[in-house]
């Protein structure tokens, strides 16, 4: 008897991107070696989508505004990846919401305290807009990719990929828990490091990092994705010669 593929869990990851003297960086964390679901490799910040994600997003005031669409309000995407850029790389899209204005460093650092009890589930992003009066700032997120890991996997996730522009006055780092390192890196060098055997990526991340080659500034990123038509990738795993290897559909 065959057994039915697992149900992916929702998902989400957030892609930030920075300016660098005429290229473009994106942020990056290296996922702990004990992790259970792709250890060591370097990924862009992202988790599963938590039942809180999902109420705080039809929250009145919790959020800025959201297209409708896969990741509308209230599916918990947007929400989710706000959520683990925080717990993994320390970076708050909100805003006060008495000016409107994005939370700057020295802000984001007297919130340490949420970040550490969100890591150890101690709370939930609630907790934080409420007491600290914020708007998350979702309609900063632009959905521009979604995957969904193959049936035969005994882990899966249904996952939707985001882009944003960092805040110039924060500053990212690893948690140093789920993730071991960090880096701010040009997707071209990304690339050239993971082809030499440097730089683990799964083929989720090389094709993400290979459509953000060539931008000039981040805003370019906007432009290129900002009306493209968000497709479902669903990569398979096949085996040959004793070997899993994960494929795309249009590969032979």
């Amino acid at each position: 008897m065959t057994t039915p593929p697992t149900t992916p869990r929702p998902a989400a990851a957030l892609t930030l991107l920075r300016d660098r003297d005429g290229f473009v960086e994106v942020f990056m964390v290296q996922r702990h070696s004990k992790s259970t679901f792709m250890p060591d490799v370097f990924v862009f910040p992202g988790g599963a989508v938590a039942n809180s994600d999902r109420s705080l997003e039809l929250t009145p005031g919790a959020c800025a505004a959201a297209p409708p669409g896969p990741t509308e309000l209230g599916s918990g995407f947007r929400i989710a990846a706000i959520r683990e850029c925080f717990e993994e790389a320390g970076v708050l899209l909100a805003r006060n919401t008495t000016c409107l204005d994005l939370l700057d460093a020295s802000r984001v650092e007297k919130l340490a305290h949420y970040r550490a009890a969100l890591q150890n589930r101690d709370a939930d992003l609630t907790r934080l807009v409420r007491a600290e009066e914020l708007e998350l700032a979702t309609d900063l997120l632009l959905h521009w990719a979604h995957w969904i890991t193959p049936e035969t996997l005994p882990v899966r996730f249904d996952t939707q990929f985001f882009i944003a522009q960092m805040p110039e006055s924060q500053t990212a780092t690893h948690d140093r828990l789920e993730t071991t390192d960090c880096v701010w890196i040009t997707p071209e060098s990304a690339i050239s490091r993971y082809e030499r055997g440097e730089f683990p990526l799964v083929i989720a991340t090389l094709q993400q990092l290979q459509g953000l080659t060539g931008l000039v500034r981040a805003s370019d990123a906007f432009d290129r994705y900002a009306d493209a038509r968000v497709r479902t990738v669903r990569p398979r795993l096949i085996s040959q010669d004793g070997v899993d290897e994960v494929v795309l559909d249009q590969d032979p």
